[in-house]
């Protein structure tokens, strides 16, 4: 068991001699020996790092657009109702809706009569 010691020491150094000669004579392929177990990034002991997760940025809905509905002005054509029935009469043009588009005057409701 002693001379297997001995003999790895003079191995070792023959290889190192061997090494340090072939490197100065030009680019060589090395052989060497490897005694270990793998190589490990980190000691052991350590935790692995905490990835924090993405940034959730949340962005609100926009609001539905606005409409204003603008009131109608007096000398436009009267708008009809689903419930009644009237006819609008112009006294100023002496006639009814739709004949007559607009009144200056102002519109007359007039319940409806039927023809002569």
């Amino acid at each position: 068991m002693k001379a297997a010691k001995i003999l790895m020491v003079v191995l070792a150094v023959v290889m190192a001699g061997m090494a340090s000669s072939a490197s100065a004579h030009g680019p060589r392929g090395r052989v060497g020996v490897y005694i270990g177990g793998p190589v490990l990034w980190g000691p052991m002991w350590y935790p692995s790092p905490y990835y924090y997760p993405p940034q959730v940025v949340v962005v609100p809905a926009p609001q539905p657009p606005v409409y204003i509905e603008q009131a109608q002005a007096q000398e436009q054509a009267p708008a009809r109702d689903a419930g009644q029935q009237y006819w609008y009469f112009c006294k100023s043009a002496q006639g009814y809706y739709p004949y007559v588009k607009e009144c200056p005057g102002g519109w007359q409701k007039v319940l409806p009569q039927p023809e002569k």
